[in-house]
């Protein structure tokens, strides 16, 4: 059964280039958690309306992999928010590039917490 596709916008869309890749064309995982980390950090920070860092990835695994010329696209969105801390749910999808079927490659939860310009936590803002 196939996954259901993300809802949304895509908080990245990135092509996956040759340096990203190892020498039989797969793009390294931990390049895809990178993207995957920044976007969660995208939306991290506008929720903290400002710095955030990350404190744990939670529950990643590979089903799919990248190649090189997929469009890789990072679905991020906030699914709690503490005192200080967030919890950002994340899916990665690709896309071949001259294709149309798209695959999700993984997901994880991301955390984060609000940080001040010491890098000491903070509250995070009132939400309206």
């Amino acid at each position: 059964m196939a996954d259901p596709l993300p809802q949304g916008e895509p908080a990245i869309r990135i092509t996956a280039m040759p340096a990203d890749a190892n020498p039989a064309g797969d793009i390294f995982g931990g390049w895809l958690m990178a993207q995957m980390d920044m976007a969660a950090g995208i939306v991290a920070a506008r929720r903290a309306k400002g710095r955030a860092a990350t404190i744990a990835v939670e529950g990643m695994t590979f089903h799919h992999p990248v190649h090189v010329g997929d469009e890789v696209s990072v679905y991020a969105h906030l699914s709690k928010a503490g005192r200080t801390s967030m919890t950002i749910d994340v899916e990665t999808w690709r896309r071949a590039r001259t294709g149309e079927d798209r695959q999700k490659v993984t997901q994880a939860r991301f955390f984060f917490v609000a940080i001040d310009d010491e890098r000491k936590p903070r509250p995070l803002p009132q939400t309206d």
